[in-house]
């Protein structure tokens, strides 16, 4: 019996890499110097905050208490859809999976959004997308530089000005 325990667990160690999230992505070091993500991570982290940043902003669309934050959210509907296409199309040709749905943190964070009344919302939200956006600039700069797939390199750095866009407007909502 003890092969077989110590031969699962061997298989379980490594398997479970390539089943999750590089340590530097998911704990921020990557962030923190400048480190380009996997390819990998970078098609993960990007499909999630795209998936969010459109449910978020469907919220919003409905939920928000001033035209400024309801433009921004329709600007995120149209914007982060078209992108998130891309990127399926991208990381299909690279043979890279694209998450199908959000994870629980950022689900968790839509479930609260919905219970909100539109006062806590509308400032919730905001906050979040400044937040959502710095992020986001972050990771596709550090993609762009010195990520290992040509195509979605180039696909990030022309994205770019989009997101310095969305980030500009989350900020002038912010003021």
């Amino acid at each position: 019996m003890r092969p077989t325990l110590i031969t699962c667990l061997a298989l379980v160690a490594l398997t479970a890499p390539a089943l999750a999230q590089s340590v530097g992505e998911r704990t921020g070091i990557n962030s923190l110097t400048g480190a380009a993500p996997s390819t990998a991570d970078f098609v993960k982290e990007a499909a999630i905050g795209g998936m969010y940043e459109v449910e978020a902003a469907k919220i919003a669309q409905q939920k928000a208490t001033d035209e400024q934050t309801k433009k921004f959210a329709q600007q995120m509907v149209t914007d982060h859809s078209k992108a998130n296409d891309e990127l399926k199309a991208k990381a299909k040709a690279a043979n890279v999976q694209v998450p199908a749905a959000l994870d629980k943190s950022h689900q968790d964070k839509l479930d609260k959004m919905k219970s909100q009344n539109p006062q806590d919302f509308t400032k919730g939200y905001r906050s979040d997308m400044l937040s959502d956006h710095k992020t986001d600039v972050s990771l596709f700069e550090r993609y762009s530089r010195g990520g290992d797939n040509a195509d979605l390199k180039a696909w990030a750095g022309a994205t770019l000005p989009t997101l310095r866009h969305h980030l500009q407007m989350a900020q002038d909502m912010n003021k």
